[in-house]
C-alpha cells in the first residue's frame, strides 16, 4: 500500500508535469502570436511602401503629360526630368539644363499639392485588402517642414499657406503608431518632404486571431487534466484514508471476538474439567455464561449484516405510530445504569407538544441507542447527557448533547462514513466498528429526516436529528 510519502511524490510529479505542459504551450501560444505580429507587421509596411511608389508614380505620370501638353521633343524627355536642381521651394517649377533637357521640379510643390486624396485613400483601401488586412484604420500624412498633420483620413486638416487658422488634428493613436514610411523621397535632398503614418485600434486582434482557437482548445483541454488530475488526487487520498478505515475496523472486530470467543473456550474447558461435572450450580453458571458471550458476537455479527444491507438498500421498514417520548424514555432508561455508574446523568426535556411519527420503532430505537451510547462512551468521567425535543412545522426535533471529548471541524467531516471511528489514543478503550453512525445517518433518512452535529474539542457534541410526522418525499 502506498505511504503518505509516495503519494504526496506522485502528486508533486504529477503537478510538475501539468505546469511543464501549460509553460510549454504557453511558449508556443507566445511565439505563434509574436509570428503573425511579424507577418501583420511586414504586410503593414509592403502596402504603406506601395502606396508611397504609387503616389511617386502618380505625380510622376502627370508631370510626363504636362511636358507632353508643352511640346517637348521626346528625345529630350528621360527619368533626368526628374532629377532636380538645387532650388528654393516656391520657384518656377519647369527650367531647363544646358543641353536643352527639362527639369521638372516636383520638390518645389507643398505636400498638399503633391497628394491626391482620392489616389491615397484607393491605394491604402487596395493594399490592405489586397494582404487579407480587414481591420478599421486611420491614416495620415504629416509635413516635416511645418511638423504637422495635413491631411487625415482622407481630408485636409492643416493649410500650409495659412498655418495660423489651420486646425491641428492632433491624433494620440496616429502619434504612437510605428507604421510609417517616407512620401516622395528625394535622392538629393536627405530629408523626406513627409510621412505617410497608418494606426490601427484592434492590431492586436489580428496577431491573436488564428491563435485563439488553439488557445480555447489548450485552455479547455488543460482544464479538463486539472480537474481529472484533481480528482484522481482526492480519490487516492480517499482509498488511502477508505483503506486504513477497513484495517482499523478488521483490528476492532477482532478485538471484539477476541474477548467472548476466549471467554467461551474457557468456559468450556472449565465445564470438561472433572471437578466441575459435579457441581450443577458451576454448570448453569458457565452455560450462562456461554450463551450471553454467544449473543453479544451474534449481535456484532447482527450490525455488520445491517449495514450491508441498508448499503444495498434491502432494510425492510415495520411503519407505524411511533411515540418518540416513548422511545427515548426507554434508551434513556437503558443507558442510565451505565452513566449512573459512572457518577454521571442522563437528562430528559420532552418539550414537543406532538410527539407521534410515522416511522419503524425498531429502527428508530436503534438510532437513539446509538446516539446514547456514543454520548456515554466519549464521555471520559461522570457524564451528563442531556436529551430534548421540540416541534417544527413539519415533524419533531431531537438534540443529544454530551460533556465528552468532542470532535475537530476534521473529524465532523467523516463520523457518518463506514469504519471511520473518532480516535482517544493508543488505548483501545471505545469499543466499536466504526458503523453506528453510519447506520444512524442511513435510517433517519430512509425516514426523510437530516442529522447534524455541532462539536468542540474538550466541549463535548451535540446531535441535532429532523423526523417528519408524515413519511413523504421532501419537496
Amino acid at each position: 500500500m502506498l505511504n503518505r510519502k509516495m503519494i504526496w511524490g506522485i502528486v508533486m510529479l504529477m503537478a510538475t508535469a501539468l505546469i511543464g505542459i501549460m509553460l510549454i504551450q504557453s511558449y508556443w501560444i507566445n511565439w505563434s502570436v509574436q509570428l503573425n505580429k511579424e507577418k501583420f507587421d511586414k504586410a503593414i509596411y509592403e502596402s504603406l511602401n506601395n502606396v508611397a511608389d504609387r503616389l511617386d508614380r502618380r505625380e510622376k505620370d502627370r508631370a510626363l503629360e504636362l511636358l507632353e501638353q508643352e511640346n517637348y521633343p521626346d528625345e529630350l524627355i528621360d527619368d533626368r526630368i526628374f532629377d532636380s536642381p538645387e532650388t528654393i521651394e516656391g520657384e518656377t517649377a519647369n527650367v531647363q539644363n544646358r543641353d536643352g533637357r527639362p527639369y521638372f521640379n516636383l520638390s518645389s510643390r507643398s505636400l498638399a499639392e503633391r497628394v491626391d486624396l482620392e489616389a491615397l485613400d484607393h491605394y491604402l483601401e487596395y493594399e490592405l485588402n489586397n494582404r487579407g488586412i480587414n481591420l478599421d484604420y486611420s491614416y495620415g500624412v504629416i509635413s516635416n517642414r511645418h511638423k504637422n498633420y495635413i491631411i487625415m483620413d482622407g481630408y485636409y486638416v492643416f493649410d500650409e499657406i495659412l498655418p495660423e487658422v489651420s486646425n491641428t488634428g492632433m491624433n494620440t493613436g496616429l502619434d504612437k503608431s510605428p507604421y510609417r514610411v517616407e512620401l516622395f523621397k528625394d535622392p538629393n535632398r536627405l530629408i523626406a518632404p513627409g510621412y505617410l503614418v497608418i494606426y490601427f485600434p484592434k492590431a492586436g486582434r489580428k496577431a491573436w486571431e488564428s491563435v485563439w482557437q488553439m488557445l480555447a482548445g489548450s485552455f479547455i483541454f488543460t482544464i479538463l487534466i486539472l480537474i481529472c488530475f484533481t480528482y484522481t488526487v482526492l480519490i487516492i487520498f480517499r482509498q488511502k484514508r477508505v483503506s486504513e478505515m477497513k484495517t482499523d475496523f478488521i483490528n476492532n472486530m477482532t478485538h471484539e471476538f477476541k474477548t467472548p470467543i476466549a471467554t467461551i473456550s474457557l468456559a468450556t474447558d472449565s465445564i470438561t474439567n472433572p471437578n466441575i461435572l459435579n457441581n450443577p450450580e458451576k454448570i448453569t453458571r458457565f452455560t450462562n455464561i456461554i450463551k450471553l458471550e454467544n449473543k453479544r458476537m451474534l449481535g456484532q455479527v447482527e450490525k455488520v449484516l445491517q449495514m450491508a444491507q441498508l448499503e444495498k438498500q434491502q432494510v425492510e421498514m415495520n411503519m407505524g405510530e411511533v411515540d418518540i417520548h416513548e422511545l427515548i424514555k426507554h434508551a434513556s432508561d437503558h443507558i442510565s445504569l451505565q452513566v449512573e455508574k459512572r457518577g454521571g446523568a442522563v437528562i430528559f426535556h420532552p418539550e414537543a407538544q406532538s410527539s407521534i411519527i410515522e416511522g419503524d420503532y425498531n429502527h428508530l430505537s436503534n438510532v437513539i441507542h446509538n446516539l446514547l451510547d456514543n454520548a456515554n462512551k466519549y464521555s471520559k468521567e461522570s457524564p451528563i447527557i442531556e436529551i430534548k425535543t421540540s416541534n417544527s412545522i413539519k415533524g419533531i426535533n431531537i438534540s443529544i448533547s454530551d460533556n465528552g471529548i468532542g470532535m475537530t471541524k476534521e473529524q465532523q467531516k467523516y463520523i457518518f462514513e463506514r469504519f471511520y471511528r473518532v480516535h482517544t489514543g493508543n488505548v483501545h478503550d471505545v469499543k466499536g466498528f466504526g458503523l453506528g453512525l453510519t447506520y444512524v445517518k442511513s435510517i433517519v433518512e430512509s425516514h426523510y429526516g437530516s442529522i447534524e452535529v455541532k462539536s468542540e474539542p474538550g466541549k463535548g457534541s451535540t446531535f441535532m436529528v429532523f423526523l417528519p410526522f408524515k413519511q413523504s418525499k421532501r419537496n
